[in-house]
């Protein structure tokens, strides 16, 4: 189940059942099953401060993924900073914010799935992964 929830800030999210049936088949897509997957939208000082206190990194992101996952159920906390999202959609291009935040959304669940971005490579990858899921959106 794909449950959205706020954190720090006053934020209403209205395409939470699309969004889910969305998610849930993009795990099937990839052979994967949705289990608990907590999507959790907060400021950028509140996703700072994850970001230090639980990765020891002290700057700006637009999402942390926890991942709980066993075998092929996923299950995960994605922390989604709005700000960062807003500003990101502009920065990168995206036709709106609920674009670029389909994007991050899908991007904490193909980490979720096994995906990474650390090298030039990978985010060749994740991308087109991105892409291809969001044109089926």
């Amino acid at each position: 189940m794909v449950r959205f929830f706020t954190e720090d800030i006053a934020f209403k999210f209205h395409r939470r059942r699309q969004i889910s049936a969305w998610l849930k088949a993009v795990a099937l897509n990839e052979k994967r099953r949705i289990g608990d997957v907590n999507i959790i939208f907060c400021s950028d000082a509140y996703l700072l401060d994850v970001n230090m206190k639980y990765l020891q990194h002290d700057y700006y992101t637009d999402i942390i993924t926890f991942d709980y996952c066993e075998g092929s159920l996923l299950s995960g906390d994605l922390f989604i900073s709005v700000d960062s999202v807003r500003d990101n959609a502009g920065h990168y291009g995206a036709a709106s914010f609920d674009e670029e935040l389909n994007r991050v959304m899908v991007h904490g669940v193909l980490h979720l799935i096994g995906y990474d971005d650390h090298s030039p490579e990978d985010q060749k990858t994740m991308r087109e992964k991105e892409n291809f899921y969001l044109a089926r959106l």
